[in-house]
């Protein structure tokens, strides 16, 4: 019975954020949609501006759970600029907290609205999400031969013609490092020996196609690339393993302590356009997060083992920038589920609004 209730409660950890951030979508889809159709006959950049503060409520509801619920305690090595820039993140990748790393570091400096990403193809499947992020400025694309560079050109060049503040997250290495997938990481290895570059150890070797389009495309509207190195503390072992990165649900069941934050600048003037040299470049941001990597799992002084090199500060996050959103979309969601009439309504939408999306995705990528 005892340990019943013990599985119960855990359980309750990761359930009740995850119905709450997935029970508002309806809503939250229904605001957009009422916005963006009132839109149509204004100026682009209007839209966008609205779109941006929508997404901002929502996200910041999504970091009220990732944050302020988990308790969990953000450290930040380098300064990250208080004013907003126009820019694109470039990540190491292990999981998919990956993705609420970077509204972490948006949000601390008012950017939160701006983010959109460049997913993988079969997110666009996502029920009533995976077309909203396309809608959002999101770019869904697909490995190797069958990248689509025409239509991500296009994406960002609309974008950046109706002056949409731009906040565009990249994971280059293309799918997660997991220490437990050694044939992963022995193809990426050989992958960087063939290329005659440097092998790597905490990352897999990064394809430069996506980040090379983007930087490329957007480079007279974007100010810099924020070179970002995640770390998880928890993720090492007694015998001084390096372990997987916590999944969304184990994240949520509060079971990392701290995440460890790498902030890079890099001015948009100091990355090379020409491809050979832009491999190049990236290549060497990778050997830079491998020793990074390499020192906050393998130093041999306890005092710094899971701790990057130089000085980390704490930032926590205050509560005020998150607890307004949930009380917004949990305000505007409870009406509809108390009546009959309501609870269909919010039923079609789910299913109307996924079908819908999912037609629109395949149709116009």
């Amino acid at each position: 019975m005892l340990l019943s209730l013990v599985v119960h409660t855990y359980s309750l950890r990761y359930w009740f954020p995850a119905a709450i951030m997935l029970g508002t979508a309806p809503v939250y889809l229904l605001s957009w949609g009422a916005w963006r159709l009132l839109s149509t006959i204004l100026p682009a950049k209007m839209y966008h501006k609205l779109d941006d503060r929508l997404y901002n409520i929502y996200q910041s509801m999504v970091l009220f759970f990732f944050e302020n619920y988990t308790g969990v305690e953000v450290v930040l090595y380098g300064d990250i600029p208080k004013k907003k820039e126009n820019v694109v993140y470039l990540s190491n990748h292990q999981c998919t907290v990956d993705w609420i790393i970077a509204d972490m570091l948006a949000i601390r400096q008012n950017a939160l609205g701006h983010v959109r990403y460049v997913l993988k193809d079969g997110l666009k499947w996502l029920p009533l999400y995976g077309w909203y992020f396309s809608q959002h400025g999101g770019i869904y694309v697909k490995r190797s031969a069958k990248f689509n560079e025409t239509v991500m050109k296009k994406k960002l060049l609309t974008q950046t013609q109706a002056g949409a503040p731009m906040y565009l997250v990249i994971f280059p290495e293309g799918t997660r490092y997991n220490p437990h997938l050694k044939k992963v990481i022995t193809d990426s290895q050989a992958f960087a020996k063939k290329e005659e570059l440097a092998v790597l150890k905490h990352t897999l070797t990064p394809r430069i196609k996506a980040s090379h389009i983007a930087i490329e495309t957007m480079r007279s509207h974007l100010d810099a690339v924020y070179d970002i190195t995640v770390a998880y503390e928890g993720t090492l072992d007694a015998s001084g393993q390096r372990t997987p990165a916590p999944s969304m649900p184990e994240f949520l069941c509060k079971e990392c302590p701290r995440v460890h934050i790498h902030f890079s600048r890099v001015d948009i003037e100091e990355i090379p356009p020409e491809p050979v040299f832009f491999r190049r470049w990236m290549h060497e941001r990778f050997e830079i997060k491998d020793r990074l990597l390499t020192h906050f799992y393998e130093s041999e002084d306890p005092d710094k083992i899971c701790r990057f090199p130089g000085e980390g500060k704490p930032s926590p996050l205050n509560l005020f920038k998150t607890l307004p959103s949930v009380m917004i979309l949990g305000g505007l969601t409870l009406p509809f589920l108390l009546t009959e009439n309501g609870r269909k309504f919010y039923i079609g939408t789910w299913l109307y609004g996924t079908l819908l999306g999912w037609l629109w995705v395949n149709v116009f990528p």
